[in-house]
């Protein structure tokens, strides 16, 4: 599985269809469209070793999905409310603004941000006079959509809630090998209405008359760095647990993508990154094909300190930089996969301490910021 990551990852940087563009989060990015991996979930859980996963995060987020949740007091009484912290703050700030609870002209990505940013966290937290219920909302994102999808019945001439999730894992014990087993997260109607609209948009899951399930995902915008290795693990995750539920044996994760990049930072260094991209396309596709093999082409890290060199830095810009980020996960070598172990409980009622992770040794952490 991480060999496979750090393959796409290398498709992103050098493939002839890869390219520069402006994304919409003030933040150019390197872009692929287009990859698909499968991961065969016998060997282990796909769960990056290249660099520290933070295994907590990516479990209390699907617990919070499985729930039908979409108020961050949650993930913030857990500890894990950085995950999505800036996109509740942003969708929130403009009425919060209004109120006087923010000052007007936070500029996004700037100290100050980061300062309003975990004041933020802390109300939520604190709840006070009803805080969190009013401000901590991002939507009706995922764990909606999933649980409670909502569409005008004609007929009844009323609004009426569809648990998809709950649809899913009936349906494959009626029949385990059908083809309409699929949630969909995009609502064209709620998407506006979201604090980000879905990345991991659609997944469909199957048996085979042996008992094993494989699941699908197709992911429209794929954060290649940040968000990627965490949409693997959990939605692998979410595959044992249907599997569980539904009596069957997690077999095969495939992983569909639309648009898969790396973040390229923000202000004047990504402009540098724009004007500069093919010679560091150039270098990056050198040390894959030739690297291992002559001691005189540049290594991966070798490259990080020729870019650390060159492009602008405020001591901000760097933070936001995934290029560098994903260059060092690439000069280390994988290690084996772990193991995870799930309690046999319906979906709705796990907690964190149903979850069991054996054989988890991963390479050091990498610390990059989300662009939001």
């Amino acid at each position: 599985m991480v060999q496979q990551y750090l393959d796409h990852s290398l498709e992103i940087l050098t493939s002839p269809r890869s390219n520069f563009k402006g994304g919409s989060k003030e933040a150019g990015i390197i872009s692929l469209f287009g990859y698909q991996s499968v991961h065969d979930l016998r060997e282990g859980w796909p769960l990056l070793t290249t660099k520290e996963m933070a295994t907590n995060y990516m479990i209390h987020e699907t617990i919070w999905f499985l729930r039908g949740m979409t108020n961050i007091k949650y993930l913030e009484d857990n500890g894990v409310g950085v995950t999505w912290r800036p996109d509740a703050f942003q969708h929130n700030l403009p009425e919060m603004i209004k109120e006087g609870i923010f000052p007007a002209g936070i500029k996004k990505y700037s100290l100050e941000w980061d300062v309003a940013l975990k004041e933020y966290g802390k109300k939520i937290r604190e709840d006070r006079d009803g805080f969190a219920e009013k401000w901590g909302e991002t939507g009706p994102i995922y764990g909606e959509q999933w649980r409670k999808w909502k569409y005008f019945d004609k007929r009844q001439g009323k609004i009426v809630e569809i648990d998809q999730l709950k649809n899913m894992i009936e349906g494959l014990k009626k029949k385990p090998t059908g083809k309409k087993h699929i949630v969909s997260a995009w609502n064209p109607g709620d998407v506006p209405n979201m604090s980000l609209p879905p990345c991991h948009v659609l997944y469909q899951a199957t048996g085979n008359e042996n008992g094993e399930l494989e699941l699908q995902l197709f992911q429209r915008s794929c954060d290649q760095f940040l968000g990627v290795p965490f949409n693997k693990a959990s939605y692998a995750l979410l595959t044992q647990i249907i599997a569980n539920e539904t009596g069957m044996i997690p077999k095969t994760f495939i992983h569909t993508f639309g648009d898969s990049h790396f973040y390229a930072s923000i202000g004047e260094r990504t402009e540098w990154y724009r004007k500069n991209f093919e010679e560091i396309k150039g270098m990056i596709k050198k040390t894959a094909n030739m690297g291992k093999s002559f001691a005189h082409v540049p290594s991966y890290l070798d490259i990080v300190e020729w870019i650390n060199k060159h492009a602008p830095s405020d001591g901000n810009e760097e933070k936001y930089d995934h290029v560098t980020a994903i260059l060092e996960q690439l000069s280390r070598d994988p290690k084996p996969l772990p193991k995870l172990t799930i309690a046999k409980k319906t979906f709705d009622e796990l907690t964190i301490n149903d979850f069991i992770i054996e054989g988890y040794n991963p390479h050091p952490a990498i610390r990059r910021k989300m662009c939001v």
